[in-house]
């Protein structure tokens, strides 16, 4: 006989930790909850993040509340299972969380003062490498500047966070043009491997392009994961006028050619510049 769910009386973040540690009971939990792992639930908690990002970006409170808590729910379903392998468990997480903030905010927290926002970032920083040190020796190995920048991070995202903290010890182009140059240099590199059929250079080329690509944006103090879904939303947005144009001459983009969608594509480009300059 079922089990009634935990009780709603109950303090929400305790429930819900009820609940999760229901979904995993081996007895009459879920079965789909009782099976995941770390790494089958890690997409899911990288999509959840995104989903959260994108309900900022469309300023939708309501949707933003709602994926928030299904953020919260991956940090709970990732401290349960660490729970059930003695490991930690969701407080010593919330723990965690509490000294980390308290530690890097001497200036809120302690007596210590910045003159500035830059001073303030750059005390930021000098507490995060401290701790990669401590980090490292504690596992018997020597510190890198990179050690703790995250592999799952989207690419771009990560190139701009490596090529970022070689810059803060001086590894960086001095001037915007030298990242430019250096950009045309990588393209041209790309370019021959495509002519000479090598796509496995190619394929390395096309990296080391992107990652120029990164440094440029971080050069400009640009988010190239920000600047790439506005060209995406871009792109969505032409391609439906090519779709919408097309079905009012009876067609679809399959039944129509590249001649044709190229002078619509045109077409939304042109209305859409005259609609700024309105």
């Amino acid at each position: 006989m079922p089990r009634p769910a935990p009780s709603a009386d109950l303090p929400p973040m305790e429930r819900l930790l009820a609940i999760m540690a229901r979904l995993r009971d081996t007895a009459d939990g879920c079965p789909w909850d009782q099976e995941q792992t770390f790494e089958t639930i890690a997409p899911y908690t990288i999509e959840e993040a995104y989903e959260v990002a994108d309900a900022v970006e469309r300023g939708n409170l309501g949707d933003l509340k709602e994926e928030l808590g299904d953020l919260l729910l991956q940090v709970v379903f990732h401290s349960r299972m660490a729970e059930e392998q003695g490991a930690f468990a969701f407080d010593d997480v919330a723990r965690a969380i509490n000294d980390k903030m308290v530690r890097r905010h001497p200036h809120v927290f302690a007596d210590e003062t910045y003159g500035s926002l830059a001073e303030q970032k750059e005390g930021w920083e000098q507490l995060k490498a401290a701790e990669r040190a401590a980090k490292g020796a504690a596992d018997g190995k020597a510190a890198s500047l990179l050690d703790d920048v995250p592999v799952g991070l989207p690419g771009l995202t990560r190139a701009v966070k490596l090529s970022k903290r070689a810059a803060a010890v001086g590894f960086v182009w001095p001037k915007v043009q030298d990242v430019v140059a250096k950009l045309h240099e990588e393209v041209g590199e790309l370019i021959a491997e495509v002519e000479a059929g090598d796509l496995e250079k190619a394929r390395h080329e096309l990296g080391d392009v992107l990652f120029v690509v990164a440094n440029l944006a971080r050069t400009l103090d640009i988010d190239p994961e920000d600047a790439i879904r506005y060209t995406n939303a871009k792109f969505v947005r032409r391609f439906q006028h090519v779709e919408q144009r097309l079905a009012e001459r009876g067609k679809t983009p399959d039944q129509s050619d590249l001649s044709e969608m190229d002078a619509l594509w045109d077409e939304v480009k042109a209305l859409e510049r005259a609609g700024a300059a309105e």
